[in-house]
């Protein structure tokens, strides 16, 4: 049975970009990579087999949600998650941390774990570090995510010197709870906006040792220049020979300029959610198909795409079914996105391994400010 394995097979010449493969035993995945969020087991009104025509290599489930509804146990009952939603490729299953952190206004936080209320219904439930591992498990994803605090922004200094040692120790107790051998198990860096504190959080959490690292607490509201700024700090501390994940990033400019600076994985709600707001992603800039200008174009959304929404259908079309609130336009919206998604990062990879990636990264950010947000 194959064991979590990292292959780093190119870095860029100009930049700290680079090329590499992570097999698990639901198959390879090539990174850099862009992961579609499937939160309750499902990426929203897309199929596992639409998923794979757009080549997706790789999705999430939310260990929160699932474990609210139906229950982790009640997946496990089904042989996991991958059996349950019918997808056979790898899965990513994040700890839960965020939503708790996000989501409930009610918790109450120890060293032990943190108790909240959950959103549906109001129970209270407490989530500790072991109990993350215990979901994640009966969930069977190919990869796990340590519990952490995700603080917010701003916070005080003070507060995140003691949040980090609180990840640490909670990243700690994760592995020790690790049960399956072929899970891969990433660690998390925090540290908010503070360079030397995601020195210190980078540094404790590569002692502890993992299969890979993430970066989070990005992009929950800081500027992005200053995520830019951090990612880039961050990734000097992070080791070469496993992967490295920034958690829920981003927009394809936001994707582009943090390969630039050393990121190999990508998770987003943005494509899909945007889909259903009729806000769709071109390779002029963003597309807002609910626009009088559309009602008689014969247009595709895209003359470059080639999926299945540009190739068969016209933004008069689709506009009309967004207009009348079809659920076909959501459907046909997000296979768009995702597929745009999906081709930004193979381009990526094809970039890097020509040894073109800084041009070709400079000639898409142009392209993307021609039309702005207003194709």
């Amino acid at each position: 049975m194959v064991v979590f394995k990292f292959v780093l097979e190119k870095k860029d010449s100009e930049s700290k970009a680079r090329i590499g493969y992570f097999e698990t035993i639901h198959g390879r995945v090539e990174t850099p990579i862009f992961m579609p969020v499937g939160t309750v087991g499902s990426v929203k009104t897309v199929t596992p087999h639409e998923l794979k025509e757009i080549g997706a290599q790789i999705i999430l489930g939310n260990t929160y949600h699932l474990h609210l509804r139906p229950g982790d146990d009640i997946v496990n009952h089904f042989g996991g998650l991958h059996k349950f939603i019918n997808w056979d490729k790898p899965i990513l299953t994040d700890s839960g941390g965020f939503q708790v952190f996000s989501l409930s206004e009610l918790k109450d936080l120890t060293e032990d774990g943190v108790t909240f209320r959950s959103h549906l219904d109001g129970r209270k439930i407490f989530l500790s570090p072991e109990k993350s591992i215990e979901i994640q498990s009966n969930l069977g994803s190919d990869i796990m995510m340590v519990l952490d605090e995700c603080v917010p922004y701003p916070c005080e200094k003070s507060y995140v010197e003691r949040s980090i040692e609180l990840t640490a120790m909670w990243a700690k107790r994760c592995k020790e709870a690790k049960r399956n051998f072929w899970q891969a198990l990433f660690g998390i860096v925090q540290g908010g906006v503070y360079k030397d504190l995601r020195k210190i959080s980078a540094e404790q959490i590569v002692e502890i040792g993992f299969d890979g690292y993430a970066l989070g607490g990005l992009s929950v509201g800081e500027e992005n220049n200053i995520m830019y700024e951090i990612t880039e700090f961050t990734t000097d501390y992070l080791p070469e020979d496993r992967p490295r994940y920034l958690m829920g990033v981003g927009t394809p400019e936001d994707i582009l300029e943090c390969v630039e600076r050393g990121v190999d994985m990508f998770d987003c709600v943005m494509p899909t959610r945007n889909a259903r707001n009729g806000l769709l992603f071109t390779s002029y800039g963003k597309l807002h198909i609910k626009r009088q200008d559309w009602k008689m174009s014969d247009d595709p959304i895209d003359p470059h795409c080639d999926c299945y929404t540009c190739k068969n259908f016209s933004r008069g079309y689709l506009r009309h079914l967004y207009k009348a609130g079809e659920i076909l336009a959501l459907r046909l919206n997000t296979i768009h996105n995702l597929h745009f998604y999906i081709s930004l990062v193979k381009e990526i990879r094809n970039a890097i391994k020509n040894g073109c990636f800084k041009k070709f990264k400079r000639e898409k950010l142009e392209m993307f400010k021609i039309g702005g947000d207003n194709v």
